[in-house]
């Protein structure tokens, strides 16, 4: 491949992670507003909002996945669970035939607002990508699998290894 070839390939790979750093940045932001909107913090909304899509999947969450999903401690998570019941945004029940498990489910209420806020964003997005061939989606859809795949390992693996401070050194002297 000629260096021109390469310059452009590398051109579009910058392009393309900045669109795709972009649409985080409007994700988060549109996850803030929904939490402005609720009146909860951004981390509950968050915690709301992956415990009702993983009830949509039909793969409900229990405390240790939610605080695996949202890096939380289990201390903290079980505060902002506290505080999500009392506030009736979400419940936890014992279904398991494990009766130690406890799985979490939003309050009836959360779906409907989640609907409310994310809908008309929700019809706006499906209508963008209906321009485009389902071959081309799928592809898509294999591309940002591997890259999630990715940033899980990196983030795994900085998990697994103390991280040092920018400019740090060894302790030795120069």
């Amino acid at each position: 491949m000629d260096e021109a070839v390469r310059d452009g390939v590398a051109e579009q790979r910058e392009r393309l992670m900045e669109s795709l750093r972009i649409y985080g940045g409007h994700y988060a932001e549109l996850s803030r507003r929904f939490a402005t909107w609720l009146g909860l913090h951004s981390t509950d909304a968050t915690a709301v909002l992956e415990i009702a899509a993983a009830e949509e999947r039909g793969t409900p969450l229990s405390p240790a996945r939610l605080s695996e999903r949202i890096p939380l401690s289990t201390g903290a998570t079980t505060a902002l669970l506290n505080r999500l019941e009392a506030a009736g945004h979400i419940t936890r029940a014992r279904e398991h035939s494990d009766r130690r498990i406890v799985t979490l489910r939003s309050g009836g209420h959360i779906q409907e607002r989640a609907d409310e806020f994310f809908g008309p964003l929700a019809l706006r997005l499906d209508a963008t990508m209906s321009h485009y061939p389902p071959r081309l989606l799928q592809q898509f859809e294999a591309f940002v699998a591997d890259l999630n795949t990715t940033m899980d390992s990196h983030l795994a693996e900085r998990t697994s290894t103390p991280s040092r401070s920018p400019g740090a050194t060894d302790g030795g002297t120069a």
